[in-house]
């Protein structure tokens, strides 16, 4: 079975570009800059389930995507996460999180206005990301 992306991941995000094993995502919600990485393997829900050798790639790419969001926005914190309730598809949320943001201190799931920015907003900020993530080897535009 080959990889598809879940179809909620992509009727809320777009695609900044790839890595070796993950896509990275941009979500559509104006309200922080948020990446996903979605490990491109087939029925995969949880990232033990990958190979070891997996594992590393996913941290390394991880850390490529949280550098790029400090490195273009410079937020107060990081939020990561990976709950998998309503689209079990393995994704991991990298979400730049300010303390004057809509849903600070909390988590931003369900704290929103759940409003998508315009397709102008999200192309400069996709370009931005993609940018930073682009000085990495590691990273192939869309």
């Amino acid at each position: 079975m080959s990889f598809e992306l879940h179809p909620r991941l992509a009727q809320d995000t777009t695609v900044i570009g790839h890595f070796p094993l993950c896509v990275a995502l941009l979500h559509r919600d104006n309200a922080v800059p948020w990446v996903i990485l979605v490990p491109k393997r087939a029925q995969l829900k949880e990232l033990h389930h990958l190979p070891m050798q997996e594992q590393q790639q996913f941290l390394l790419e991880s850390q490529a995507v949280s550098q790029a969001l400090e490195a273009t926005f410079r937020p107060d914190k990081l939020n990561l996460g990976a709950l998998g309730n309503m689209v079990p598809q393995l994704h991991i949320h990298h979400i730049a999180r300010f303390s004057d943001d809509i849903a600070w201190p909390g988590p931003i799931w369900g704290n929103t206005e759940g409003q998508f920015r315009d397709d102008q907003q999200q192309e400069e900020i996709q370009r931005r990301i993609a940018n930073v993530l682009s000085l990495s080897s590691l990273f192939q535009r869309q």
